[in-house]
């Protein structure tokens, strides 16, 4: 064999190899990208899922909220982030290991929100109404919060819902 051919064969051999080896790589991507990231909860698991329940000041009745909970520094910081939708009662508790001003964004946020903001004995001391998805103004109460509830935007108002409600958690480890 000449070395020309020798040169050629090779390269064909190391062509093959990076196109078998770009198939799994993709193949593995489209898999990866198929599949719901870990926090998104499992449908059904709503009996047994964690809430929060707001007792409104507005004397509206008491609003059950099924939470997925956020309190390592990775959930806190994803948050609802990448997500396309969010049922109605559904939501997102925040829990930091304590009281503090907090402040909130919508950055990679798809979805507008209510951000219920509770101090540490759970009182409701502020609200960020109808937040603008994608939007990375920072908002908050200027009230210390331990905890933040992120719903469906519009559902605080819709259940009369103010600062000064008080929230009760079920099922929060």
């Amino acid at each position: 064999m000449t070395p020309q051919a020798l040169v050629f064969r090779k390269a064909v051999v190391t062509s093959r190899r990076l196109v078998v080896a770009l198939a799994v790589v993709g193949a593995l991507g489209v898999a990866a990208c198929s599949r719901p990231p870990a926090s998104v909860p499992v449908a059904g698991a709503k009996a047994d899922s964690p809430a929060v329940v707001f007792q409104p000041s507005s004397g509206a009745a008491a609003w059950r909220v099924h939470v997925e909970v956020a309190r390592t520094a990775e959930e806190l910081s994803r948050g609802l982030m990448f997500r396309r939708e969010l049922a109605a009662d559904d939501g997102m508790l925040f829990i930091f290991p304590a009281s503090d001003i907090r402040r909130f964004w919508m950055r990679n946020t798809y979805i507008p929100l209510d951000m219920v903001f509770l101090d540490a004995q759970r009182n409701v001391v502020g609200i960020e109404e109808n937040t603008v998805p994608l939007d990375e103004t920072s908002r908050g109460p200027d009230a210390p919060a331990q905890f933040v509830v992120e719903v469906r935007g519009g559902a605080a108002k819709l259940h009369g819902l103010g600062v000064g409600a008080k929230a009760e958690f079920q099922g929060v480890k």
